[in-house]
């Protein structure tokens, strides 16, 4: 027994990967500053111009949209935070607010989207009708992890990882502002590639993919790949009614 014992003492600590590492503690909050960092660094390059100094103004409902996503970034941050310092009772707290907000979230990006191409036809003079797919397809997705999320609100494992993918399904906004990656519609693939960080977390501390990647991500890379078609293959059907909801 002392044997076994000493053996046990001995046996050298794994920091980097395995259950209680580093990465394995870390790794969520890690992720919600990675996410916030790619919005600052993705909005950088056209929010002075369209929104802070633009030569002709934006609706100001643009302004309440641009606030609420941001307070999204913030919540996230505050409750991977919560978490990690094993404050569940206030994580659980504040994760009602966030309900109310996503709620918000959802019927804004809605109508915003319809408002901004009106806008850009009207006003710009860049009709792209089409466009709608991008945020309608963002807000559906957003709205159907969350959702799934405070259903398993009491499962840990797939709620932490649906809220991941939730929140990362809004990264295509700050990806997109780099004229490069917008016009070659690579916005999705790198949104896939921070989701895909998810995946290597397991597999480097469960050494298995959860189960909710092996569904969400072929899924959601299916519907990418259809809302990409719907915009720039702009099907008749489709352009009709985009044409019908815009007026």
């Amino acid at each position: 027994m002392a044997s076994v014992s000493q053996g046990a003492v001995a046996r050298p600590t794994n920091w980097v990967s395995g259950r209680n590492s580093l990465l394995d503690r870390y790794f969520y909050l890690f992720m919600s500053l990675v996410v916030a960092a790619i919005v600052v660094w993705g909005f950088s390059f056209s929010i002075n111009d369209n929104l802070f100094h633009p030569a002709i103004p934006r609706p100001f409902l643009l302004w309440i949209h641009g606030a609420a996503f941001s307070e999204w970034v913030a919540f996230y941050i505050l409750q991977s935070a919560l978490v990690r310092t094993h404050n569940v009772k206030a994580h659980r707290f504040v994760g009602w607010f966030g309900v109310g907000l996503a709620a918000v979230m959802v019927v804004l990006g809605c109508v915003i989207a319809v408002i901004m191409t009106r806008f850009d036809a009207f006003q710009l003079h860049q009709p792209d009708p089409t466009f709608l797919s991008i945020p309608f397809f963002d807000m559906v997705t957003f709205a159907m992890f969350v959702g799934l999320a405070i259903y398993w609100r009491r499962k840990p494992e797939l709620h932490r990882r649906l809220l991941l993918i939730a929140t990362c399904a809004l990264l295509d906004a700050p990806f997109g502002r780099v004229l490069y990656i917008f016009n070659n519609s690579l916005f999705y693939p790198f949104l896939d590639a921070v989701i895909l960080l998810g995946v290597a977390r397991d597999l480097f501390v469960d050494h298995r993919i959860h189960k909710v990647y092996r569904v969400a991500i072929p899924l959601m890379m299916v519907f990418q790949g259809f809302t990409i078609y719907l915009w720039r293959g702009s099907p008749s059907w489709w352009l009709k009614t985009c044409q019908a909801i815009l007026g």
